[in-house]
């Protein structure tokens, strides 16, 4: 296969995996919208981060992430802390409410991938682990 044919092959199977994501967050946590549920994950994941941090990161407006956080605010999953010295903004901090439906977000989709996987070799998922890893570094 030509580079130029697999490259629109890639793009086809990016625009198709994008729209499992939506649908795939949909149905795990169906009150939030996938950008929500992104930012609530990243807010668990790091410690100290601000909402300016989240727009930064991946490459957002503010004022959407600004909606995006009122709303998990809103709905108890997420508060915002007290602002660090020497740094404008509060730091985010997940509630416990936010912890559990993150994790039992979190074990939904390990159990859809692993349905979705089952067929597939050791090999194959750590390649595509790999692949995708190499692939999405060449954003940062």
């Amino acid at each position: 296969m030509a580079r130029t044919e697999a490259t629109n092959q890639l793009y086809e199977q990016l625009a198709a995996f994008a729209r499992r994501a939506r649908s795939l967050s949909a149905a795990i946590h169906p009150e939030l919208s996938l950008v929500a549920f992104t930012l609530l994950a990243h807010v668990a994941r790091e410690a100290d981060v601000r909402a300016a941090d989240l727009a930064e990161h991946y490459a957002l407006d503010r004022s959407t992430v600004s909606r995006q956080l009122d709303v998990l605010e809103a709905r108890g999953l997420l508060r915002r802390g007290a602002e660090r010295p020497g740094r404008r903004g509060h730091v985010l901090e997940l509630t416990p409410r936010g912890t559990q439906v993150l994790a039992a977000a979190d074990k939904s989709l390990q159990n859809r991938l692993a349905e979705r996987l089952a067929p597939w070799s050791d090999a194959d998922v750590a390649s595509l682990a790999d692949l995708l890893t190499r692939f999405n570094s060449t954003f940062d």
